[in-house]
Order: C-alpha cells, then structure tokens, then sequence
C-alpha cells in the first residue's frame, strides 16, 4: 500500500481494518492519518490508543480469554486467501509466519517474522496443554527442523497457510501427516 507496511483483516471478500504502525504518541500517529488521508491513501482513520489492544491486558484471566479468542477470529478470517511465499497480505497472499505475524499483529502483539525465529521464541506448550491462538510448529521436510507453522484453534484443530498453489486452511492436529510433522507448539501470552 505505497510503501506503507500494512497489515489487512478480512471479512468475507472485502477488506475492513488495516493497521499500518506503530507511533511513540497520539499526534504522531494522527500526523501521518492525515498525511495518508491527504494524498488520498485512506479515507477514514480511527487511533487506537495501545492499552485498549486486546494484547495488552495480558496478565488478567478475562483478557486472556479474549485475546485467545480475538486470535482465532484473525486468523478465520484469512481463511481462503492463497498462499504466496513470502507473502504478508491478505491482499497478496501469506506464507505460514507472515499470517501467524499479522494474526497476532492485529492483536496488539508482535512476534518475529520467521516459523523458526517464532519456534525460538515464546513459552514451551506441551501438545496436552494447547490452548486457542498458541502457534503449533512442524517440520514438514526431511533434515528439516522447524519450517512451518499455525494457529490453534482448539479441539486439534489448526489455521495456517500449507504450500504454494494452496489457501489458508483449517486442518487436524491430530490426522496422520500432521501429527508425525508436529515439533512443539509455542505461546506468546
């Protein structure tokens, strides 16, 4: 989005919220809104103030709940789009890490750009113990460690976008192929 590094959610087939950074003040942030709008980059702006993030009420049970929740609404709303490697837009396309990224982005939370960089982040999750928007990594190539990765949904049910020519999908944990490529399972909250 000229030059801009934005992160789009989807609804259906039409484009609804896109979150394009991150300002160290609220007339720094409506600065550039404006610019933006002025050279009729967007129409409408809304600020989002940081403590009203999901994200960022981590720490409170209730939050917790609803960032997981928040979490899994994202990444079901990609569903559909193709995958591109390298891709992080709704628009383009997604690679694995690039819609685990803007997932958590537009929740409030970053996390790194790569499934192996996410892999070496985050807090261990043991397979019985996954909860809703924990990312679930696998190894899907021989000699291969981590190199793919996915949200879960709960009830061994996962989104992530598979491989080139393919869509972001849901799929079980618990299936032959996916369960033998399972590495770990990682939790940013």
């Amino acid at each position: 989005m000229q030059g801009l590094e934005a992160t789009y959610f989807r609804d259906t087939d039409r484009l609804y919220k896109v979150r394009f950074g991150n300002f160290a003040t609220r007339d720094a942030a409506r600065s550039r809104a404006e610019s933006l709008r002025s050279q009729r980059v967007l129409e409408v702006y809304y600020l989002i103030a940081p403590e009203s993030l999901p994200g960022s009420r981590l720490g409170d049970a209730r939050a917790e709940t609803g960032i997981r929740g928040s979490l899994i609404s994202t990444a079901e709303s990609y569903l559909g789009v193709p995958y591109r490697w390298g891709g992080t837009s709704a628009q383009t396309g997604f690679d694995c890490s690039g819609l685990t990224q803007s997932v958590y982005k537009l929740n409030g939370l970053s996390i790194p750009r790569t499934s192996r960089e996410q892999y070496s982040r985050g807090s261990n999750v043991s397979r019985n113990n996954l909860r809703g928007g924990d990312l679930l990594f696998f190894s899907t190539s021989k000699g291969s460690t981590v190199n793919h990765v996915a949200v879960y949904v709960g009830n061994g049910i996962f989104i992530h976008a598979p491989s080139s020519g393919q869509v972001i999908r849901r799929d079980n944990l618990n299936s032959q192929v996916w369960s033998r490529q399972f590495v770990g399972a990682r939790s940013y909250l």
